[in-house]
């Protein structure tokens, strides 16, 4: 072990950096099936809380969320790619390893660069064997954005007529309203321009107190 670590000291390589790695990967802990899963938790828990929050604009939260969803998938597919030689994409199988001839008695010590050939091509080979893994995983969660994408452009058309159909509606309201008010306020100025007129027949008219009686007395 000391042997190995010198040998990873002597050659640069940080021994840690894969620890290091998994402990800044929020995603690490979570298999393929949980990745597609958390995809469809979070595109809901979005609409969810948008939808209570907005309810007048329900279906542009759900072109949202659709468009979230899809963004998941893609990054889940990036994530996937760019750690193609993680366990979780290659269902348990262990890697290739190379046979060692430095240890054959007599000429192992002339076998020593076979070794180091050797050990070159098998970790080419795992390299394209963990690619080739990776990559249908990959490809599912990007096919899955694809798709998500490919149903916003209805759903964005869909969201487009209902919200001109909704502002037309909000516009005829307003105009209804409108038209409403101006008739008041021409009722009102009616009133208005009649209550002087009013006033001055009230001031001709006179009072009781000043009507001469007129009616004969009666005679006995």
């Amino acid at each position: 072990m000391a042997g190995i670590c010198s040998l990873a000291a002597g050659t640069g390589i940080d021994t840690n950096r894969k620890g290091r790695e998994n402990s800044l990967d929020p995603l690490s802990g979570m298999s393929r099936d949980e990745l597609g899963i958390f995809s469809w938790v979070a595109a809901a828990v979005f609409a969810l809380a948008v939808g209570v929050w907005r309810p007048r604009k329900l279906h542009w939260t759900v072109l949202g969320s659709v468009l979230l969803f899809a963004a998941l998938n893609a990054g889940a597919g990036i994530y996937v790619l760019n750690h193609v030689g993680d366990p979780r994409w290659s269902a348990g199988e262990p890697p290739l390893t190379a046979p060692s001839f430095s240890g054959t008695p007599m000429v192992g010590q002339f076998l020593g660069p076979l070794d180091s050939a050797l050990n070159g091509v098998v970790s080419g080979v795992n390299a394209f064997l963990a690619f080739k893994q990776a990559l249908p995983v990959a490809l599912d969660f990007l096919g899955t954005s694809g798709w998500a994408l490919l149903a916003s452009f209805p759903l964005g058309i869909l969201a487009s007529v209902v919200s001109y159909i909704m502002d037309r509606r909000r516009t005829a309201d307003f105009e209804k309203y409108r038209a409403t008010v101006d008739r008041l306020k021409v009722e009102l100025e009616e009133i208005k321009a009649q209550i002087p007129s009013m006033n001055s027949v009230g001031t001709a008219l006179p009072a009781e107190d000043d009507v001469t009686d007129v009616r004969p007395t009666p005679t006995r």
